[in-house]
């Protein structure tokens, strides 16, 4: 038996107990230091390295030091099971990495966070006939907030993955006031009760209330605000996490759920501010749903040669590639990265225009160009490309649409007006690359085609760019 330390209120505290303890506080250092480090590309993987190992610290000082409301720790068995089922996933997880590709990442995200909110959901939901749990609010929250993570990033996986389409009727948003007024209400009504604890059809009431909340909040969100909820269901999953963290007094849920929540919660506003836009507008507002029309400029394209590019950007001086997320479809980032290599070769500078929202999920576009080995000095702000995009020769637009779209400076009636994007039209000469005329995943046509300065290289990109290397080799 571990040797008594303390005595508080009728709480033994033993050495295995204070051992529990310091280990949760080296986790949260190793959390923040693990944030510290994601901050930055460069430093990233280590930062992914630091915060899973204390994670890992935490896992083991619980798994066996933890003490049950009678002292004693957990039982063998329960220890058994415990490792096998931590065994299982983590070769699930291993198996996942290893086979998805960089265009499903966003997709592998939001299944993700899906997973931490239903195991949030479950720990409220069979906690909450526990007589031991004192903490009832904490509890509903957890479940509550947990279900919609849960739900809502399945439908976010679906979306992504196009097996989902999406709901955009105006009349939505009253739908989902009213469900989230019903989920309020039952839960205060549950709260008020004398015992609560026997009101488990109500529970099951409000679990199945926030799950099609979740459902119907995220369905009428597409087109860039798409990376915005993304981020935002990652934030409530964290929150979910900590309440499970609070109902177990365990101090390193607690932290990790808090520093996820805070991280996602700060993301998701940084990337609103980016859009020109507020949190409330992103959820109620249902942009990206296709029926915006405002800001369609009739004219005729002009195509340009692979060898007319081919010395248009041999003989530039500088030139921008703003990719998107056609770029990730065509699996040209290793591509492109020849092409970067090539034309620095002959003196010319080129860099990456990066907008935050581009691609699917929040920094969709630099995970993918370091896997190439992009290095990280090249993968440059909007703000600070557009501050020198006048003096830029060519801009190459690859697979990317809505974030260079001049609508949102020009057009006020455009769905996207006011959101800040990359000025490639200010640019001398702009090269867009895609398959064909389609419409971006806001669904709104981009008057950036029809300009004088701009040509179109119509086809798969990564091919597009292979005989554009080719054709620069030539000259």
């Amino acid at each position: 038996m571990d040797k008594i330390l303390h005595t508080f209120n009728g709480t033994e505290f033993t050495v295995g107990h204070a051992i529990l303890e310091f280990s949760y506080l080296l986790a949260a250092i190793l959390f923040v230091w693990g944030l510290k480090l994601l901050s930055h590309p460069e430093s990233a993987r280590r930062g992914n390295f630091w915060a899973a190992a204390g994670m890992i610290l935490a896992m083991i000082t619980t798994l066996f030091l933890h003490e049950g409301s009678t002292g004693s720790r957990i039982q063998l068995m329960n220890v058994v099971v415990i490792v096998i089922t931590i065994g299982i996933g983590t070769a699930v997880g291993l198996m996942i990495s290893k086979k998805v590709k960089m265009t499903a990442m966003p997709e592998l995200v939001s299944f993700f966070n899906a997973t931490g909110g239903a195991a949030s959901a479950l720990v409220g939901l069979l906690e909450f006939g526990n007589p031991e749990n004192e903490s009832l609010l904490v509890t509903l929250l957890g479940l509550i907030i947990g279900s919609i993570a849960f739900s809502g990033s399945l439908i976010a996986y679906g979306k992504l993955a196009g097996k989902i389409g999406g709901i955009h009727a105006g009349f939505m948003k009253f739908v989902n006031i009213a469900l989230l007024l019903g989920i309020i209400g039952l839960t205060v009504y549950v709260l008020l009760q004398p015992d609560p604890q026997t009101l488990a059809p109500m529970v099951y009431l409000l679990l199945g209330l926030t799950l099609l909340y979740g459902v119907l909040f995220v369905m009428p969100i597409g087109g860039a605000d798409m990376p915005v909820v993304i981020s935002l269901l990652n934030s409530l999953t964290g929150i979910a996490a900590a309440m499970a963290g609070f109902i177990y007094h365990n101090l390193a849920m607690i932290l990790g759920g808090i520093f996820v929540g805070a991280a996602g919660t700060i993301l998701t506003l940084l990337m609103c501010k980016a859009m020109n836009r507020s949190l409330i507008n992103v959820i109620i507002g249902g942009f990206g749903g296709g029926g915006g029309t405002a800001g369609e400029e009739g004219g005729t394209v002009k195509e340009i040669s692979l060898s007319d590019a081919a010395v248009l950007l041999a003989y530039s001086q500088k030139v921008v590639v703003v990719p998107g997320y056609g770029l990730a479809v065509a699996q040209a980032q290793h591509t492109v990265h020849e092409l970067e290599k090539l034309l620095e070769n002959k003196s010319v500078q080129l860099v990456y225009g990066i907008h935050p929202v581009a691609g699917r999920m929040p920094g969709h576009m630099n995970v993918l160009l370091a896997e190439a080995d992009v290095p990280y000095d090249k993968l440059v702000e909007m703000e600070e490309i557009n501050k020198d995009i006048g003096n830029v020769d060519v801009v190459i637009v690859v697979g990317a649409n809505d974030v260079v779209n001049p609508a949102a400076n020009d057009t006020p009636g455009s769905p996207i007006y006011g959101m800040p994007v990359i000025n490639a039209a200010r640019a001398k000469n702009v090269i867009v690359m895609k398959r064909g005329m389609g419409k971006g995943y806001a669904g709104i046509e981009n008057p950036l085609f029809f300009k004088d300065n701009t040509r179109m290289l119509f086809g798969n990109a990564k091919d597009s760019i292979q005989k554009l290397v080719a054709e620069i080799n030539t000259l």
